[in-house]
């Protein structure tokens, strides 16, 4: 087994100097450090439900999209971002995209909404996953209407609307 080195007092307090320069050089000349700066392909923004975290990074990947997309976890995903309840939600979700934007360059957004969501129920006070069909236009409704918002505010960016079942299983909503 090979040993580790450990970095003597004085290395370590060398190495933060050279770190705290390097950052306040980058924040007082305007240049992104290279920790900081890269492109993504999108930002996401999902429900924070436990049940489909696991799937989601599948769908990602499968997309092509591992370590390439920013991510935003709201409860209840598009209606999370709108709820005038939690108006702070809304506006976390803006400011992560300007965020994601100028940081990362990104080209879309990705709003993720999912069936059987706890979040619908608590703040519509319906339970939708009784009728697929109604559950279907409930996400449709705050899809498009996030969406538009989106277009609105960042008409350079591309958005996707889509529905995750709890299998896993993504559908495109229109």
């Amino acid at each position: 087994m090979d040993a580790v080195a450990i970095p003597t007092r004085r290395g370590f307090l060398k190495l933060a100097v050279v770190g705290g320069v390097t950052w306040m050089t980058a924040m007082t000349t305007g240049l992104r450090p290279s920790w900081a700066g890269g492109h993504a392909e999108a930002l996401l923004l999902s429900c924070m439900d436990y049940r489909l975290i696991d799937d989601i990074e599948r769908y990602m990947s499968g997309r092509g999209l591992r370590d390439n997309y920013d991510h935003v976890i709201l409860a209840g995903a598009s209606l999370g971002a709108l709820v005038s309840s939690k108006p702070t939600w809304g506006q976390t979700f803006w400011e992560h995209l300007d965020v994601a934007s100028s940081l990362h360059a990104i080209k879309k957004v990705i709003l993720m909404d999912h069936r059987d969501c706890g979040a619908y129920k608590v703040f519509l006070g319906e339970d939708f996953s009784m009728d697929r069909a109604r559950e279907t236009v409930a996400h449709a409704e705050q899809l498009k209407k996030l969406a538009v918002l989106i277009k609105d505010k960042h008409p350079n960016l591309e958005t996707e609307t889509l529905l995750m079942s709890l299998d896993g299983k993504v559908e495109v909503i229109n």
